[in-house]
């Protein structure tokens, strides 16, 4: 297979050709990646250099005829589409980006797909379409789309788009929808990166409201495998949720950090909350389960050690992501939480 990954630089992206160079060795892995501030080429440096079957193309999945060239020139079979802008203080800041990307950026993928017959074409969501839940109940892939970000109003779009280019055009399109990521790669502006590194260095670890806020966290690695699977086995214009079976409050996890780390609790500080800040995900993925024979591998405690130990390992790259996007990002994001 000769299989295009965009926004391959990213976390997930990174991780999910790392798992696909191990599992299919004989599969050609094309990456596309806009290097925006959270794509990282040298996540895959190595593979860069050493792998023949790997090839890296820096490019923006609006560019129409950089896309049509990609799919032409490498005789494309399927994408895997992670190209978006995705942390959703930004999206509040400046919602115009993911407007472009998650969007616009989707439709041009699936219209140069359409036209390049593609033979099938995974997109990546995210449970955030899906809105809020009460304390009880789990999202299903039947659940009406109602997200409260821009973040996640952009990629509910670019969901029912995907639907679209299904119903109208016959695109062979699969939707994933997963719960919260953790694991190597992360950059460090989201929640448990940010809090190690605060938390290192002895630093104030601010938490969004009470911190009783409750994600599903999913280690990095299985959502990869639900994303392949998706790929392998899914049913065209089929969404499927992925979850790791691992419901946690914000404060929860900080904690958790913090006892990994040997560091006290009084580093926590509260912070005025972020505007429409959905209470509870839970992640039904029974429907995965059956038809692609999917699981979470990973447990929550297992995961955070093994992701804490990474962090701990790779000083280096932490310190190599920290540049200066990131840190004015963060001093503005204190200086108006502090407000």
């Amino acid at each position: 297979m000769k299989l295009l990954i965009t926004g391959g630089c990213g976390f997930i992206g990174t991780n999910f050709i790392r798992l696909m160079h191990r599992s299919h060795s004989d599969w050609t892995l094309i990456n596309l990646d806009k290097l925006t501030y959270a794509g990282n080429r040298n996540n895959l440096a190595k593979l860069e250099q050493e792998a023949d079957n790997y090839h890296f193309i820096q490019g923006d999945i609006g560019d129409r005829e950089l896309v049509r060239s990609v799919l032409a020139d490498y005789k494309i079979d399927a994408i895997v589409n992670f190209a978006a802008e995705s942390h959703v203080d930004r999206s509040i800041n400046d919602p115009s980006p993911f407007v472009t990307t998650n969007i616009q950026g989707a439709q041009n993928l699936m219209e140069c797909a359409r036209n390049h017959d593609i033979e099938r074409f995974v997109h990546v969501s995210t449970d955030e379409v899906y809105g809020t839940l009460g304390p009880e109940g789990k999202f299903k892939e039947t659940t009406p789309l109602a997200p409260n970000s821009p973040y996640s109003a952009s990629k509910a779009g670019a969901d029912l788009m995907a639907r679209a280019y299904f119903e109208t055009y016959g695109l062979p399109i699969l939707i994933t929808r997963c719960s919260n990521n953790y694991g190597p790669y992360q950059f460090p502006e989201k929640l448990i990166p940010l809090m190690f590194l605060n938390a290192k260095n002895d630093k104030s670890l601010p938490v969004y409201g009470d911190g009783l806020n409750i994600r599903d966290w999913i280690y990095v690695d299985d959502h990869c495998r639900g994303v392949e699977l998706t790929l392998l086995k899914g049913r065209e214009g089929q969404a499927y949720n992925f979850g790791g079976n691992a419901e946690e409050t914000n404060i929860n996890v900080v904690k958790t950090i913090l006892h990994i780390l040997g560091k006290p609790e009084s580093l926590i500080s509260f912070v005025a909350d972020r505007p429409g800040h959905d209470k509870r995900y839970a992640m039904d993925f029974s429907l995965a389960k059956q038809e692609l024979g999917f699981s979470p591998s990973v447990d929550f405690a297992q995961g955070m050690k093994e992701t804490i130990a990474w962090y701990e390992k790779n000083a280096k790259w932490l310190e190599a992501v920290q540049n200066g996007s990131y840190r004015n990002f963060m001093k503005d994001w204190y200086k108006e939480r502090k407000a």
